[in-house]
């Protein structure tokens, strides 16, 4: 798949303090997290390069993956066009919690990072990776 929207979920170990670039220091509690994103180009690399630790930081989700208590459990995804990405965003936003202005610097979505209950409702509208 060349391009599309992707939600990582991640599940964070332990209450963490992350220091994520020009936001600064951002807490995180313990618990389930998703993570809207898209690639307009090679969408596979784009995943596969959250999974690496070795890399320059350049986003905020960058910042937030380092961290040894940090987990990717999942990744979903769907052939779409980047202003789906804030649709997406919207509608996660409705279940969970935004982590103000995470991974949203380039547009008007309060965050693309959530605190989930459960991300079992992602399914309705995304496909497993």
């Amino acid at each position: 798949m060349a391009r599309g929207i992707y939600v990582l979920v991640i599940s964070v170990n332990n209450d963490i303090r992350v220091n994520v670039g020009a936001l600064g220091g951002v807490n995180f509690e313990k618990g389930l997290y998703a993570y809207v994103g898209s690639a307009q180009r090679s969408l596979e690399r784009r995943i596969e390069r959250h999974f690496r630790k070795t890399k320059r930081k350049f986003w905020h989700i960058d910042y937030l993956l380092d961290n040894d208590a940090v987990k990717v459990l999942e990744v979903l995804h769907k052939e779409a066009g980047k202003p789906d990405e804030c649709k997406i965003a919207k509608k996660i936003s409705k279940k969970g919690i935004p982590m103000k202005g995470f991974g949203s610097s380039d547009c008007k979505c309060a965050s693309h990072l959530f605190k989930l209950k459960d991300y079992q409702f992602l399914r309705e509208f995304m496909h497993k990776k």
